[in-house]
């Protein structure tokens, strides 16, 4: 979300500083991440009480209607919509009313991509390679706020990690919500170690680290 600010020239400043607009990215994995998504949306009000503040993610995504009675909420977006989140910055500020916009990720069946990302302030860059999950623990709330697993096609992810190499990033950390099931919705066969081994061809990249939530484990 930031390189697409970047590129369409908004000044980026740290979160604590004074702003026009605030994003915050919130989290629904647990009660305690609830409760600072709605601490960190409230905050940035008093920051500057004439901001666009802007709810993203997942809490956004399972709880609009907790976040609607949230006074200082100007947008709320889903998962899917972090994509777009410049247009609808500046959907809103034609509209100047409470926006609300949520994709039905659970029945969507493609994968949101982001593109190439190549905004990074480290010497290594993160890749997400797929989204969401089909297990649907009872316990656990992820398949309702990312969907179901959507892989990203191995072209737009190979064509990313080349335009990181040409930067001169030497470590990638590959990312998503289960990646070992990476590549099981797609209709011909291709898994995780298909599309590692196609990265390793790759000049340029010295380190390929996977990450599996708490875990993780590195290639060179």
């Amino acid at each position: 979300m930031i390189q697409k600010f970047a590129e369409a020239n908004y000044e980026i400043v740290d979160f604590e500083e004074f702003a026009d607009i605030y994003i915050i990215n919130t989290c629904t994995v647990t009660n305690m991440s609830d409760r600072k998504s709605r601490q960190m949306l409230r905050r940035a009000k008093e920051l500057n009480n004439n901001s666009i503040v802007v709810a993203v993610g997942c809490y956004a995504q399972v709880a609009k209607s907790d976040l609607e009675k949230i006074e200082e909420i100007d947008l709320i977006l889903g998962t899917n919509e972090k994509k777009d989140i410049v247009n609808y910055i500046e959907q809103y500020l034609n509209n100047n009313n409470l926006e609300i916009e949520l994709d039905d990720v659970l029945h969507n069946p493609e994968y949101s991509d982001f593109g190439a990302v190549s905004y990074t302030t480290k010497s290594r860059a993160v890749i997400k390679i797929q989204d969401g999950c089909d297990r649907f623990c009872s316990y656990c709330i992820i398949p309702y706020a990312r969907g179901r697993v959507r892989s990203r096609k191995p072209e737009s992810i190979l064509e990313e990690m080349k335009e990181l190499a040409q930067k001169g990033i030497k470590e990638v950390v590959i990312t998503g919500i289960h990646i070992a099931s990476y590549g099981k919705d797609f209709k011909t066969e291709y898994k995780l170690i298909d599309l590692l081994e196609n990265m390793n061809k790759i000049s340029g990249i010295e380190r390929i680290r996977l990450r599996f939530n708490r875990a993780s484990f590195n290639f060179r």
